[in-house]
């Protein structure tokens, strides 16, 4: 046993090739390959996110019981192993250097050397695209449902007393349950809460008369489910809000039922907290203007909708409108851009790891061509041989099949090559957008978006005066900083050499440089000047 197998396909795959198909591609390339495939492992209908996929992790078993037993994992592409660029590539490395273990696709020639810095290049490049199609998978997943959701229709697991179906054109359809017992629990809990029985009491009642759900939060699940109104709720998306509309499906309770339970429920607060947390892309990184402490996120609701703001923990009256400040953030990261030095030293050095690539696929190329020409030579030999009576046709046969292999794997070799320098010249292009700032951070998951802010952003962030400020920025960004003042749209706070914190404030008042003020806005306090600390006395010496 030289190697094993792995196919994967997802639920949502949109990948064209089968598992029958990245099997067969699998088995055809140990056979030119010469190589005895032990086991096949299939997991279908699996995330290409993560490896906590079944089959994956009874291969993993399996190689640690025949340790140096096996020495390829041969996949039909790096798509088909992983879609998530830094888990593949500690995961490949982790096979390699625990086990001795090399991971291929039928793509790549057997004797690939992935320690080659061009190799991992491409590879990195490949699970690169294999990440950004997931997302795109993803993205396409969401829109998809949205619109499903604004025609009306609900895709998911039918609640309690409904049943999902499909109309007459194959589209998702929920239907009431014929079960007369259940529309009539439904009734009842609509009924009896708005009658004012409390919703503990409502729950023992009609479990009593078969409700299966024993959870305490199983009633208000139901009174603050609009579907049992005929109504949908499209989720938020972007910058779409959430909303409730109506939906196709036959209604249990009426719409004026749901809305007075609403009501009843004081659901605006429970909207409150359930909002993602990708509306807060800047809490946990703002500071609070007045005293520097991390600003809070949330709703609050206006006249007839719910509008986003930014506040101060410790100084509640200090609130900053959440639209107006994600839209100027947004144009002030569309200012951003690397320094041309930074991005000179990134193309340096990328430039000649291409050129050396380049370099030695030619002297591949040509060396896979002089065998191919031998490989020929050699054929025109043996026909010559059977030509002359010199061999019999058994004989012939053998060495055509030979030969014929040898001449299909440089063939794929070669083809290899060529698509490997198509794809290195494709990534050069992608290089600029990979340095798009912008790009990047709206790529990016929440965590990620907080890391580049608190990178980008030295010392912190805070907003006043309408503009954004702070202490310093990145040095590869500061060439933007004239550009940004001229717009309003970010100030340093103080001059790069001279990094003094906020001045101190005592009981009688906050102590200045040297003036003596009076604070108008709080009569009697008093501004002192901060002559007698040495620091100052040492700067103006």
């Amino acid at each position: 046993m030289d190697a094993i197998g792995y196919i994967r396909i997802s639920k949502k795959d949109q990948s064209t090739h089968s598992l029958d198909y990245q099997e067969k591609s699998i088995r055809d390339y140990c056979d030119r390959n010469q190589l005895a495939l032990g086991s096949l492992f299939i997991d279908d209908g699996e995330s290409s996110y993560t490896f906590d996929r079944p089959d994956f992790v009874a291969l993993e078993t399996f190689i640690k019981e025949h340790k140096k037993k096996v020495k390829y994992l041969i996949v039909f592409d790096h798509d088909r192993f992983s879609r998530n660029l830094p888990e593949a590539l500690q995961k490949i490395e982790s096979l390699e250097t625990k086990h001795g273990l090399k991971v291929i696709a039928t793509t790549e020639p057997l004797d690939i050397d992935t320690s080659d810095p061009s190799v991992f290049l491409l590879r990195a490049f490949k699970y690169l695209i294999a990440n950004q199609e997931l997302l795109t998978i993803r993205r396409r997943a969401k829109v998809s449902a949205r619109h499903a959701q604004e025609s009306g229709r609900y895709i998911n697991a039918a609640p309690y007393a409904y049943l999902n179906s499909r109309d007459a054109g194959g589209k998702n359809l929920l239907i009431i349950d014929p079960d007369e017992n259940k529309v009539f629990i439904v009734r009842k809990i609509y009924r009896d809460f708005l009658a004012g029985t409390p919703k503990n009491i409502i729950h023992k009642e009609v479990r009593q008369l078969g409700f299966p759900h024993s959870a305490s939060s199983a009633v208000f699940r139901v009174l603050n489910n609009p579907l049992y109104a005929g109504l949908v709720r499209v989720c938020a998306s972007g910058k779409y809000p959430e909303k409730i509309i109506k939906a196709i499906h036959e209604p249990i309770v009426s719409e004026s039922q749901y809305y007075r339970a609403q009501e009843l429920l004081d659901v605006n607060k429970r909207m409150m907290k359930t909002k993602p947390k990708d509306e807060f892309p800047l809490k946990g990184v703002l500071k609070s203007p007045c005293c520097g402490t991390n600003m809070t996120a949330g709703w609050s609701k206006g006249k007839n909708k719910y509008y986003l703001y930014y506040r101060c923990i410790t100084h509640t009256t200090v609130n900053i409108p959440g639209a107006m400040l994600h839209e100027k953030f947004e144009e002030l990261l569309k200012h951003l851009s690397l320094k041309q030095s930074t991005i000179d030293i990134i193309v340096d050095k990328v430039t000649p790891l291409v050129r050396n690539t380049f370099k030695a696929s030619d002297a591949q190329y040509k060396s896979i061509k002089a065998q191919l020409i031998a490989v020929d030579t050699k054929k025109d030999g043996v026909d010559q041989k059977l030509f002359d009576g010199v061999i019999n046709d058994d004989t012939y046969k053998k060495w055509v099949l030979k030969l014929n292999g040898e001449r299909a794997k440089l063939n794929e070799d070669l083809e290899y090559l060529e698509r490997m320098n198509d794809e290195i010249e494709q990534d050069l292009l992608v290089l600029p957008y990979m340095l798009n700032l912008p790009k990047i951070y709206a790529d990016s998951p929440l965590s990620q978006q907080h890391a580049i802010t608190r990178e980008v952003f030295k010392g912190g962030l805070t907003f006043s005066g309408g503009m954004f400020r702070t202490p310093a920025i990145n040095e590869g960004l500061d060439c933007n900083l004239l550009t940004l003042k001229k717009k309003g749209l970010l100030e340093i706070e103080q001059p790069s050499g001279n990094r003094l914190k906020i001045p101190y404030c005592g009981e009688g008042g906050i102590r200045t440089l040297d003036t003596l003020l009076a604070y108008t806005h709080f009569p009697g306090v008093l501004f002192r000047p901060l002559r007698h600390l040495s620091v100052f006395k040492g700067l103006q010496k």
